[in-house]
């Protein structure tokens, strides 16, 4: 074969390989929604991270807040506190309201309570078929994640009780999903 045309194949073969080489199947996205993003969904997503990386789930995760407080925007003392019990550090967290291009890129939606989610469907109606409670898409329960702002340690570690017993069926729920191209 004349150096030119070898040249020519490479080149040709370079440039078809990434379209034929295999790809990694892109991971299912999850945003956990309360009202501020300072306690609930922190805690959610924060251990909900913990889960991925320990099992190496192909599921990503986001918090975002329905009313985001511009002055409240740290994590809750205590939810941090019981947080950094588990060696995790959200510090650096700070609260985010959800925007249509979070609801656009999420997989699933999971809020926190029942009137969270009739909020974010009110203000996103497109999110509908996507959005859910935590309790009711691990659990098929009614039930609401419960609200420990401003309350002592002891709601909080309820909050966080909780919480954690959603998040091994949410995460096995989402790992097993057929990503769907959009």
């Amino acid at each position: 074969m004349p150096r030119s045309l070898h040249k020519l194949a490479i080149a040709a073969a370079l440039l078809i390989l990434p379209f034929a080489a295999p790809r990694a199947a892109e991971p299912v996205k999850l945003a956990f929604v309360d009202t501020g993003n300072t306690g609930r969904s922190v805690t959610a997503e924060a251990l909900a991270n913990v889960r991925i990386a320990k099992d190496h789930l192909p599921v990503a995760v986001i918090s975002r807040a329905l009313d985001q407080d511009p002055y409240a925007v740290k994590p809750e003392a205590n939810a941090a506190q019981l947080l950094q019990e588990r060696g995790i550090d959200v510090t650096a967290h700070r609260a985010t309201q959800i925007t249509s291009n979070d609801v656009r890129h999420s997989d699933v939606i999971l809020t926190m309570t029942a009137a969270h989610k009739e909020k974010l469907i009110a203000l996103f109606p497109e999110a509908k078929d996507k959005t859910f409670t935590i309790a009711g898409y691990a659990a098929g329960k009614p039930d609401d994640v419960a609200d420990a702002f401003g309350k002592p340690m002891d709601f909080y570690r309820g909050m966080v009780k909780q919480v954690e017993a959603y998040l091994g069926p949410v995460l096995a729920k989402a790992a097993a999903m057929e990503k769907k191209d959009k």
